[in-house]
C-alpha cells in the first residue's frame, strides 16, 4: 500500500498580510483602517524615492575637452589681435612723428643748445634745435614778416611750436623775455599784428600755472594748459571715468586725442599729478559679469569673455595674478589692469 503523503505546510503569511495582522493586533485598527494606512506608507516612500530615480543624469564634465575648446579660443583670439596690431601698426605708421610721412623729410643732425640769435637761424638751424620741420619753416617766415623776433614771446607764440622744446630753447634765446613796457605782448599776437582786444576774445590762459589733481579736475580746469581745448579736456574726463581715475600720468598717452601730441601729454604731466596713495575704483572679476566687465578700456570683449570662462571652469580667482594664466592676456596688458581688480 502506498504511503500516504504528508500533508501541505500552510504558506506564511508576509507583506501586507504581516502589516495588516500587526496592525490589527497591536494598535486595534479596523481592516480598513490598517489597509489605508500601509497604502499610505507605500505612497509616501514612493514619493520620497521615486524623483531621484527618474532625475535625469547629470552630464559628463570632461576638463581635458573643456580645456582643448578654450585652448582653441585663445589661440584664434591672439591670432585675431595679431591682425589687428598689424592694421593699427601700419595705419599709424605714416602719421607725423614716424614711418613715410617722415621719410620725406631729410633727417637733420642735432646740435648741442648753446645761445644763440633767433633772428640768425635757418629753418635747418631750428631743426638742429628739435623743432619739427613744418615749425621751423614757420619760424622763419614769421620773423621775416615781423622784422624780426624782439622777445621771447613771439617765439612761444607760433602756431604748433611744442611747449616742451619751446621751455628747452628758451632759457639760450639772446632776447628779452618781452618787449619792454608791453608784458601784454604775447596776449596781443605780436609784431605787425596790432589789434584791439575785445570781450568776445576767449580768456588768456595763465602763463604759471599750479600744478593740479589729475583725478579731481574738471574741464575747465584742464583747459588752463596750453593746447588742450575743450574737446581734448572732455575725452581726458570721459577716459577717467571709464577707468576708474587714473593711476599714473603716463596713462594720457592712451586718450586717442593725445596719441598724435607727445608734447601736450608732456605738458599735462608738467601741470598734473596723481596723489601718492591713490586707489582707483576696481571690479571684483570674481563676481563680475561678462557686461561688466568688457566695457573697461583695459579689458574688452575678447578677455572679459575668457576671464569668466576661465573662472566658471577653475573656479574663483585667488589674487588678480591668477589672471596670468590666461593666453591672451599680455604682461604689459596686465600691469595695466592690475590696479583696478580685485578678488574677493
Amino acid at each position: 500500500m502506498p504511503a500516504t503523503p504528508p500533508p501541505p505546510t500552510p504558506r506564511q503569511p508576509w507583506g501586507l498580510a504581516v502589516a495588516w495582522r500587526w496592525l490589527r493586533r497591536y494598535v486595534n485598527f479596523s481592516r480598513t483602517e490598517a489597509r489605508g494606512l500601509v497604502l499610505l506608507l507605500l505612497l509616501m516612500l514612493g514619493a520620497v524615492l521615486l524623483p531621484p530615480l527618474l532625475r535625469p543624469a547629470d552630464p559628463t564634465y570632461l576638463p581635458a575637452a573643456d580645456q582643448q575648446q578654450l585652448n582653441g579660443w585663445a589661440d584664434d583670439l591672439s591670432a585675431r589681435l595679431a591682425i589687428s596690431d598689424s592694421v593699427e601698426r601700419q595705419r599709424y605708421a605714416g602719421r607725423r612723428y614716424g614711418g613715410e610721412r617722415a621719410s620725406r623729410y631729410p633727417t637733420v643732425p642735432q646740435v648741442a643748445l648753446a645761445p644763440f640769435d633767433p633772428n640768425a637761424l635757418s629753418a635747418t638751424d631750428w631743426e638742429a634745435r628739435g623743432v619739427p620741420h613744418f615749425v621751423a619753416g614757420r619760424i622763419v617766415n614769421y620773423g621775416q614778416k615781423a622784422g624780426g623776433f624782439k622777445a621771447k614771446a613771439q617765439v612761444q607764440r607760433i602756431y604748433g611750436l611744442p611747449d616742451s622744446v619751446y621751455q628747452r630753447l628758451a632759457p639760450f634765446m639772446q632776447l628779452p623775455d618781452a618787449l619792454p613796457g608791453r608784458p601784454d605782448y604775447a596776449a596781443r599776437g605780436g609784431a605787425g599784428t596790432p589789434f584791439a582786444a575785445s570781450a568776445s576774445r576767449p580768456a588768456r590762459k595763465p602763463a604759471r600755472l599750479q600744478p593740479f589733481d589729475l583725478n579731481k579736475a574738471d574741464t575747465t580746469q584742464l583747459q588752463q594748459i596750453k593746447g588742450i581745448g575743450r574737446g581734448r579736456a572732455k575725452w581726458i574726463v570721459i577716459r577717467r571715468n571709464e577707468l576708474g581715475g587714473y593711476v599714473d600720468e603716463a596713462q594720457l598717452a592712451d586718450v586717442f586725442v593725445l596719441r598724435d601730441a607727445p608734447d601736450l601729454v608732456d605738458s599735462l604731466r608738467k601741470y598734473t599729478f596723481v596723489t601718492p596713495g591713490f586707489v582707483p575704483q576696481t571690479v571684483n572679476v570674481n563676481s563680475a559679469t561678462f557686461d561688466e566687465l568688457w566695457p573697461h578700456p583695459y579689458v574688452g570683449k575678447p578677455l572679459a569673455r575668457l576671464i569668466v570662462a576661465f573662472r566658471k571652469q577653475h573656479g574663483p580667482y585667488k589674487t588678480p595674478e591668477d589672471l596670468r594664466q590666461i593666453k591672451i592676456l599680455k604682461e604689459e596688458s596686465f600691469v595695466k589692469l592690475r590696479p583696478y581688480v580685485r578678488c574677493e
